[in-house]
């Protein structure tokens, strides 16, 4: 049942966003800590990159899982289970010795993390109409963005002060309160009634049932190209900031602030504006704008134009993201409210599968100048743009009811 018309806690928005927090805490809190990792594992740094890949990976595969079991079973216990063992692995993380098993935990971690991200949206959705959906989630990412906003910093004087493994402890003791407090203020949103039969046969039918809708497929790889561009910046970021350009560990974090500060403005906008002008509008603009900065980070790779024109246009690239992911997801939920689960893990396994992907291409590459990422920058925008211009844009569906009409 639709909850538009009932207060929402402030406990429910603040447990939302911090189960919210999760996964970029588990991200991007580690990100200044790679060379440490490297030196205390003796690999080099690329092999540490691929420990970012592997989370990654499993994220994303976890959230084809994840999903359907939440159709199925119910909220909250997928919510508790994924949650658990994630923060149990992120304990594990500070017990390892060797690169290969930093790896295999990783992926493990990552793989239930995405039990309450894939989750969070369809729980949404199961409270909330297209655009109301689209306003709850810009405030729950409000909330959830202290963590991206802050991680990297607290991540570089946490290596800087005691050493990388009281990272691992912070995710650890984050993931076992959320558990509590998922437990004590998240209701069951999805009836009993409602839950879809779990056989993989009906799970393929839900997938295939979404994967027909060439729409649904442009919301998709616009918001995975997306994602994935900014992927490209959290795998290589921290090495061209600190090895590349001199920036000390404990001032990446300041950078990466200047990028989330950008974020936390465009959506808190969104969810200002969106009810008015409609997520389909919304996810232009951001895709309008994306488009701009990663071709200003073309130019400036090839032009060698410095630091700062870099991170500058890294910043405008990155604030982007909350509205091109939220808009994208609304438009898909509102076509398929009673797979939200399943929508989610689609989008979700996309997103996160095309960033493990480019984060592993770029692991490939010694880490010599910062032309690698920003080309790969660039190059993901450019395919989710052209992605949602022939297949979800209000041309593209014009053209198809026309076609199909004749």
């Amino acid at each position: 049942m639709q909850e538009t018309q009932r207060n929402v806690s402030f406990i429910f928005i603040l447990v939302l966003g911090i189960l919210a927090m999760l996964p970029p805490m588990a991200i991007d809190m580690y990100l200044p800590a790679f060379l440490d990792i490297a030196q205390d594992l003796e690999v080099n740094a690329e092999k540490v990159q691929k420990t970012l890949a592997l989370f990654t990976m499993g994220f994303a595969i976890g959230q084809l899982v994840w999903g359907p079991v939440a159709d199925s079973f119910g909220r909250k216990p997928a919510i508790l289970i994924g949650t658990f063992i994630s923060a149990t692995s992120a304990t594990l993380l500070t017990q390892v010795a060797e690169i290969n098993h930093f790896l295999f935990v990783r992926f493990v971690q990552g793989f239930f993390a995405a039990a309450p991200a894939v989750i969070l949206g369809a729980l949404l959705r199961d409270l909330f109409s297209k655009n109301h959906f689209s306003k709850m989630m810009s405030m729950i990412m409000l909330i959830s963005m202290i963590a991206p906003l802050l991680a990297p910093l607290i991540g570089g004087y946490l290596t800087s002060i005691f050493h990388w493994h009281s990272i691992f402890y912070v995710l650890a003791f984050v993931g076992f309160l959320s558990c509590l407090l998922v437990f004590w203020k998240i209701p069951e949103t999805l009836a009993v009634e409602k839950r879809q039969p779990f056989t993989l046969r009906r799970v393929a039918q839900n997938f295939v049932s979404l994967v027909r809708v060439k729409a649904v497929i442009g919301y998709v790889l616009c918001g995975a190209f997306s994602f994935a561009g900014l992927f490209a910046f959290l795998t290589s970021g921290s090495i061209v900031y600190i090895d590349i350009y001199g920036i000390a560990k404990e001032n990446f974090g300041y950078f990466f602030l200047l990028n989330m500060t950008g974020m936390i403005i465009f959506t808190s906008i969104n969810g200002k504006i969106v009810m008015k002008v409609g997520a389909e509008t919304m996810l232009r603009f951001g895709l309008t704008v994306q488009f701009l900065a990663g071709v200003w980070l073309l130019l400036v790779a090839i032009l060698h134009l410095g630091f700062w024109p870099m991170a500058l246009g890294i910043a405008a690239y990155v604030s982007m993201m909350s509205i091109i992911g939220s808009n994208a997801m609304a438009c898909i939920l509102d076509r398929f409210p009673q797979y939200a689960g399943t929508a989610n893990s689609l989008a979700g396994t996309f997103r996160f599968g095309t960033g493990a992907i480019c984060g592993f291409l770029l692991s490939l590459v010694p880490v010599t100048s910062q032309i690698p990422m920003l080309f790969s920058m660039f190059l993901c925008i450019f395919i989710g743009a052209i992605s949602y211009h022939f297949l979800s844009s209000p041309k593209a569906q014009k053209r198809l009811t026309t076609k199909n009409r004749y």
